[in-house]
C-alpha cells in the first residue's frame, strides 16, 4: 500500500471517528437535558435530534453513533498498530478495512435511507459518517493486494502474533475494555412504557423546588415583566396557563412531556385549580399543518387526532402517555390499535376527518403566533424556551403573584 493511500485511509478514519464522537456527544446530552438544541439542528429538515432520538438512533438499544465510534477507533487502531508495532502485517490492513467496511456499508445505507425518505430530516453528522465510510470502502478495496479467500489465514497469522507483542496485546485489550464499557454505561433514553428516563428523574428532583439563584430569580421577572404577551385562547382560563404547542413524534415533546410531569403534580397539588396545562397540536406534518413546507414526521396528525379521540373518553391522559412511551417504534397500525385498547376508540377512521379539523384549527394558530418547531411553550401568553423544571416552576410562582394582584 502506498504511502498516498495509508494517509489517505488515516485521514478518512478520522473523519469518521470525529463525526461519530460529536453525535454520541450530542445523543447523550439530549438524553441527560431535554433542553439541550443540538448545533446540528438547523431547521426541521437539517435535524440531527430527529435522527438521534428516531427509533433508527439505537441498534438494540445502543446508540448508532457509539457503534460508531467503537468501529471507527477499532480500525484506527488496526493501522496505527500495523505502523507502530507491526501487527497485524502492514499489507493485510487494506483486506480487513474492507472486509470491515462491507457491514457498515450496509448499516449506513440502511440508516441513510431511514433518515430521508422515512424521517425526511438530514444530519449532517451522519452524512459525514457516511462518506467516511463509503471512501474507506472504496480505497481499502482499491489497495488489497490479495484475494479475499485467504484473509481468514491471513487473520490467524496476525492473532499469533498479537499474543507475542506485549505492546499491541495490551493496545488491544485497553481498547475492548474502553468500548464495552462505553457500550455498557452510555445512558439509554429509555423510551419505553413503563421505563423512567433520566428526564424524569431529574424532574422529579426539580419539582420538589430546587432553589435558584436571587440573580436568576431576577432575571425571569425581569424576561416575564417586559417580555410581549400573546392572547391565546384555552377553553378553561386560570390564573396561570401553561400552552404547549405539540407534535407527538418529537421526541423533545416527549422528553418535556416527562421532565414536567412532576411539576405538574407539584402545582396541582400546592394551587389546585390555579396553574393549568394546555396542549395545542403543532404536527409537523402539510396534511394538518398548513404553517410548515415538508413533512418531518409521518403520522403525527393522527396521533394528534387520537389523543382528542381519547379525550372524548376521558381517556387522553392514558393515549397520551403510550403514544410518548412508544414514540420510536410507532406505527399507523399501532397507532389506531392502540386508540381502541388504550383510548377507547371504536371508529378512529370514521372520526378522523372530523377530528382532523379541529387539529388544524390548533396549527393555524400557532402560524398566526409565529410557532416554527415543537415543543413551543408559552407562560401566560410569553413565549419560553424549554426551560430547566427549577426555572419554569419559579417564573409559574411568579405569574401567580403578579395575577393575584
Amino acid at each position: 500500500m502506498s504511502s498516498r493511500s495509508r494517509i489517505g485511509l488515516h485521514l478518512l478514519t478520522l473523519l469518521g471517528l470525529g463525526a461519530t464522537a460529536a453525535s454520541a456527544y450530542v445523543h447523550y446530552r439530549l438524553v441527560r437535558d431535554p433542553s439541550f438544541i443540538s448545533f446540528c439542528d438547523v431547521n426541521a429538515t437539517v435535524n440531527c435530534t430527529t435522527a438521534y432520538l428516531s427509533a433508527y438512533g439505537s441498534l438494540l438499544g445502543i446508540p448508532v453513533a457509539l457503534l460508531g465510534v467503537c468501529w471507527f477507533a477499532g480500525i484506527w487502531l488496526l493501522q496505527i498498530g500495523a505502523s507502530v508495532a507491526r501487527v497485524p502485517q502492514p499489507d493485510h490492513v487494506p483486506g480487513y478495512l474492507f472486509a470491515l467496511s462491507v457491514p457498515a456499508l450496509a448499516l449506513a445505507l440502511y440508516l441513510a435511507y431511514a433518515a430521508f425518505f422515512v424521517l425526511h430530516a438530514a444530519c449532517v453528522l451522519c452524512i459525514v459518517t457516511y462518506v467516511a465510510i463509503v471512501g474507506i470502502f472504496i480505497l481499502s478495496g482499491m489497495t488489497t493486494r490479495f484475494s479475499m479467500t485467504t484473509l481468514p489465514a491471513r487473520l490467524t497469522r496476525d492473532l499469533r502474533s498479537l499474543t507475542t507483542s506485549p505492546v499491541a496485546l495490551v493496545a488491544a485489550l485497553l481498547f475492548l475494555t474502553g468500548a464495552a464499557s462505553a457500550l455498557a454505561f452510555f445512558p439509554r433514553d429509555g423510551a419505553r412504557e413503563g421505563s423512567e428516563t433520566p428526564a424524569a428523574a431529574a424532574a422529579a428532583q426539580a419539582a420538589a423546588g430546587a432553589p435558584i439563584s436571587a440573580a436568576e430569580q431576577e432575571q425571569i421577572q425581569k424576561y416575564l415583566t417586559e417580555a410581549p404577551r400573546q392572547m391565546i385562547p384555552v377553553d378553561q382560563p386560570a390564573p396561570v396557563v401553561v400552552v404547549k404547542f405539540n407534535d407527538y413524534q418529537c421526541p423533545p415533546c416527549r422528553q418535556t412531556f416527562d421532565l414536567y410531569k412532576p411539576l405538574k403534580a407539584k402545582w396541582e397539588k400546592e394551587a389546585p385549580g390555579q396553574v393549568k396545562w394546555v396542549t395545542k397540536d403543532f404536527p409537523l406534518e402539510t396534511e394538518c399543518n398548513g404553517a410548515i413546507k415538508g413533512n418531518v414526521h409521518q403520522i403525527a396528525c393522527e396521533a394528534a387526532a387520537a389523543v382528542r379521540m381519547a379525550r372524548q373518553n376521558g381517556k387522553a391522559d392514558d393515549m397520551e402517555s403510550w403514544i410518548f412511551a412508544n414514540q420510536s417504534s410507532l406505527t399507523l397500525a399501532g397507532l389506531k390499535q392502540a386508540a381502541q385498547t388504550v383510548g377507547g376508540v371504536a371508529n378512529f377512521d370514521q372520526q378522523y376527518p372530523t377530528i382532523l379539523t379541529d387539529v388544524r384549527g390548533d396549527t393555524a394558530l400557532g402560524g398566526l403566533l409565529g410557532v416554527g418547531q415543537t415543543p413551543t411553550f408559552y407562560l401566560n401568553g410569553v413565549k419560553l424556551p424549554v426551560l430547566q423544571p427549577e426555572f419554569l416552576n419559579a417564573a409559574i410562582a411568579f405569574e401567580l403573584k403578579r395575577t393575584s394582584k
